[in-house]
């Protein structure tokens, strides 16, 4: 056993199950690439303020979670905990929003970190996709990205979420709203700690996930009563888009979500087979987010699902993804010139589009037919000097246990029919 291990609340991603991962990647991104988002990559550490700026100074996330360090230069860096800073800070960074284009469509794919007490569904360091449409104020832009990510679940085979919706109002009408929720909370038996931030952002308080708090929170006023005109307009432009594309979706009046930059429509997917971590992905639309570090006025709108939790959902679900083959053709060479003329095969095999292996190491046919069994290939090829002499070689069904010659110039031919 080695010496070392993965840290605690961390994960390793190993074959066979990393397929399912990267199937989930691709499939949250795949409808984000047929809607005009182009791919963006950011570094794993930003500046330690660009995340007490924008996920904002009283949330968990930055006075607990993130994971800081000062560097030999004297530079306050930060583990990223989220993605939406770090893309808005590298569109502005490159000028994206100069382009002409808005909005500025992008979606990213990484690993974030967040010091937790680690349990399943909620780790210390874990994945998400993440898209964010930059620069536009427009509801279609939040139905879209909505529909993007049902659209995603769905064809991943997952049925038994939920989408919860809310709007969190704007600079007009929440400051109203966030007076009233203060009086309230003000009146409530609380601990030192959520008074405080109460007072800095009460709305971090309707997050809070500990029942005694929740229980007092039964009586709280919600937003909704106090949204404006305008935010109210908008939000039921969102809520018609929706429905009209057939997207279920439920009204949840307390739905604040964990950062600060959020205005408007917020929205969350949960999914009731994951216990107390239900929450699998969400977002919301963050206009003031760009003014806050350092950018121009940039509305925009964004969310990220995690990978961690969407595989548990699928197991909740009891969902089999299908995942392409690893390998189809596994070479098993009998003798050293059928070693060299199978290796070429494998080759050619590959360039041709199809996913081949070879039995490396000096195995005898038993041994190397336990590792094409092993391999979960479709069909074994095998030659030894008979074959070579003959210029064929053995093409094994490994389904059927059918084996048929064939020629060593039709190879590629022969398996590309039999796959088909």
């Amino acid at each position: 056993m080695s010496t070392f291990q993965a840290p605690k609340g961390t994960y390793d991603l190993i074959p066979p199950d990393s397929a399912r991962f990267l199937a989930v990647r691709e499939a949250i991104a795949a409808p984000l690439k047929r809607s005009g988002y182009g791919y963006i990559e950011t570094p794993g550490f930003e500046n330690v303020e660009l995340f007490a700026r924008g996920v904002g100074e009283s949330t968990d996330i930055v006075t607990k979670e993130m994971y800081a360090f000062e560097t030999k230069g004297g530079d306050r860096l930060a583990l990223r905990p989220e993605g939406t800073a770090s893309v808005l800070r590298a569109a502005l960074e490159a000028n994206l929003h100069k382009a002409g284009n808005l909005p500025v469509k992008l979606w990213y794919s990484g690993s974030y970190y967040r010091y937790e007490r680690p349990q399943k569904g909620r780790y210390r360091h874990f994945s998400q996709v993440g898209a964010e449409a930059i620069g536009a104020e427009d509801p279609a832009l939040d139905a879209e990205l909505i529909v993007l990510a049902n659209d995603a679940y769905r064809s991943l085979g997952l049925r038994n979420f939920r989408i919860l919706l809310n709007s969190l109002g704007d600079k007009e009408c929440r400051p109203v709203y966030r007076a009233a929720l203060q009086d309230f909370l003000r009146g409530l038996d609380l601990d030192e700690d959520t008074l405080r931030r109460a007072e800095i952002n009460p709305l971090r308080v309707l997050d809070d996930k500990r029942e005694a708090v929740q229980k007092q929170l039964a009586g709280a006023p919600l937003l909704r009563d106090y949204l404006c005109d305008a935010c109210k307009a908008y939000h039921e432009e969102v809520r018609a888009l929706l429905t009209a594309q057939g997207v279920a979706f439920e009204d949840d009046g307390r739905l604040v979500r964990g950062l600060d930059y959020y205005t408007r429509t917020t929205f969350e997917f949960v999914h009731d087979g994951l216990g107390s971590q239900s929450a699998v992905g969400g977002g919301g639309r963050y206009d003031g987010l760009s003014e806050m570090i350092g950018g121009p006025a940039l509305p925009s709108v964004g969310w990220a699902l995690g990978v961690d939790r969407t595989v548990l959902a699928l197991e909740a679900e009891g969902v089999t993804l299908e995942l392409p083959a690893r390998t189809s053709v596994f070479a098993v060479p009998l003798g050293e010139e059928a070693r060299r003329v199978l290796f070429a095969k494998v080759m050619e095999l590959r360039r041709a589009g199809i996913a081949a292996d070879f039995g490396f190491g000096a195995k005898g046919l038993k041994g190397a037919m336990k590792n094409a069994n092993r391999s979960g290939a479709r069909f074994t090829l095998v030659a030894g000097e008979r074959d070579l002499a003959e210029g064929v070689a053995q093409l094994k069904d490994m389904e059927s246990g059918e084996q048929v010659p064939v020629g060593l110039d039709g190879v590629v031919d022969a398996v590309r029919q039999r796959l088909a």
